[in-house]
């Protein structure tokens, strides 16, 4: 049980209605996870508001509302208390329900267009198998030293992320380690969250959608920042144009990492290839397992912030050199008459210029690059005409397919990514709506020796049509099909 008035410090209180010297045994945004002695917090979302759902909390038990606009009608012996900002106020009221977890963990957020997932998941890996218990919140999974817990958002909301976080903290973890999306900044997910350090990984074309421009998209991001305290740290991209403006306004430790720029943490690429990349990391030869000059920065990026957390230098390289990549990153295997067969989650023009960047690295010259993209629906239509120039430039022959069509004809996305091809590169384009039919096409074209990137979904084990998740797992239907022509 915990008192109202308790859990309700710094929220922002305009007026109360009623009392605050209330029990409370459950907290909610979702009025259908209200219940008896729940305290329901209306929230206003981008599709629904939780204003509408005042009402069917209460019948389901709620004695405590939180909202920004009072009800015309209030329900006797039911305590209202209006906020300034029902979000913010969220954040800070899960913080403090759970008794503030993010307290007594070491807890690093990372944030920026690409590299998110790759550079929360290896620390997570880094920091277990230098013996610590961990715990990972990330777009592919989130884990509690070892036990997987569901992911549904890349940042949960206010109410499960802190439950989580107080789920770690009982399972005596020490570190963890989060993604942090600019939705999720912007929508004060992350309110009341007392973070050790943060992480800049980069920032580019994504997101215009919901931020609308990208100067609204880099303000979102830099939040992360500008809420550390003087005792965390604040590590930043020094080869991304906009990673000085990250940390302009930030009260922590700044730390610098970088291939090009002066930096804090230095990297060199020595060799990339199939087998990894070999670097110069602070004077340190480094054999890793991982693909390509942007994992280079991820990687760079993971080695300064063990160092800040106090880390030992060649412990940490050691045991980098061993990990791999999550799942749907650069993920490859070679059939039997050498085709090459790549499955990447590069859904942002900067990740897929990146993917294809790198495989023009691996080439040698006389094999055929077929590639297959889509983009979401309900999602930024700006880069659709980027994404599939890019693709159609770096590759012989280029798939227009569905990715997640959600609620939009897949047809009409793809006619909007044809636009951005030229007289020329539309020859080298085809269009296949089915998106298992597009990658057994792409199958039936290569030769052996070729190589075939499938881009977009990477680790997702479903399609998105209207509203209904289907089964799709974009590696084993590539794999499926080039066994059985091999």
């Amino acid at each position: 049980m915990k008192l109202l008035k308790d859990i309700l410090y710094k929220a922002g209180i305009e007026e109360v209605i009623g009392s605050t010297n209330v029990a409370i045994e459950n907290i909610c945004i979702d009025s259908r996870q209200a219940k008896k002695f729940s305290l329901f917090i209306a929230v206003k979302g981008t599709a629904m508001d939780g204003h509408d759902y005042i009402s069917k909390a209460i019948e389901q038990g709620s004695l405590a509302i939180i909202c920004e606009v009072l009800p015309e009608n209030l329900v006797k012996d039911v305590n209202y208390i209006q906020v300034k900002n029902s979000r913010y106020a969220a954040g800070i009221i899960a913080s403090n329900f759970y008794d503030n977890p993010s307290s007594d963990l070491k807890l690093v957020g990372i944030t920026g267009t690409n590299g998110k997932t790759t550079t929360a998941t290896l620390l997570y890996e880094l920091f277990r198998n230098l013996g610590y218990k961990v715990g990972l919140i990330s777009t592919v999974r989130n884990l509690i030293n070892g036990t997987v817990v569901a992911a549904t958002h890349t940042t949960p909301d206010p109410v499960n992320l802190n439950k989580l976080l107080a789920e770690m903290v009982e399972a005596g973890c020490e570190y963890a380690f989060m993604e942090v999306s600019s939705h999720a900044l912007d929508q004060h997910r992350v309110a009341g969250i007392e973070f050790t350090g943060a992480i800049f990984t980069n920032i580019t074309h994504d997101h215009l959608d919901y931020h609308e421009t990208f100067d609204n998209y880099i303000r979102a991001k830099k939040l992360l920042f500008d809420g550390l305290s003087p005792k965390a740290f604040a590590l930043t991209n020094a080869d991304d144009k906009n990673g000085a403006v990250m940390v302009q306004n930030t009260k922590a430790k700044v730390v610098t990492y970088g291939l090009k720029s002066m930096a804090d943490r230095k990297a060199k690429i020595l060799e990339n290839n199939l087998t990894g990349l070999i670097l110069n990391i602070d004077g340190q030869e480094v054999i890793t397992r991982l693909i390509g000059s942007f994992n280079a920065y991820n990687i760079l990026s993971v080695y300064g912030a063990a160092l800040e957390l106090k880390e030992e230098k060649l412990q940490i390289l050691t045991t980098l050199s061993n990990l791999h990549s999550p799942d749907g990153r650069f993920q490859f295997f070679k059939t039997e008459n050498n085709i090459l067969g790549i499955v990447d989650y590069a859904h942002t023009p900067d990740a897929l210029e990146n993917v294809l960047s790198t495989i023009r690295e691996l080439r040698t010259g006389t094999e055929k690059l077929i590639t297959l993209v889509g983009c979401g629906g309900d999602r930024d239509k700006t880069k659709r005409p980027e994404m599939a120039r890019i693709a159609a430039e770096g590759s012989d022959k280029l798939i227009l397919t569905s990715d997640n069509p959600r609620s939009e004809d897949p047809q009409t996305i793809i006619d909007e990514m044809k636009t951005g091809l030229d007289p020329v590169l539309i020859r080298k384009a085809v269009t296949i709506v089915d998106r298992a039919e597009a990658i057994r096409t792409a199958c039936m074209l290569v030769q052996p020796g070729d190589i075939i990137l499938v881009a977009g979904k990477g680790h997702e084990k479903y399609q998105e049509i209207k509203g209904v998740k289907h089964d799709f797992d974009d590696m084993q239907v590539l794999t499926t099909n080039l066994k059985q022509i091999c």
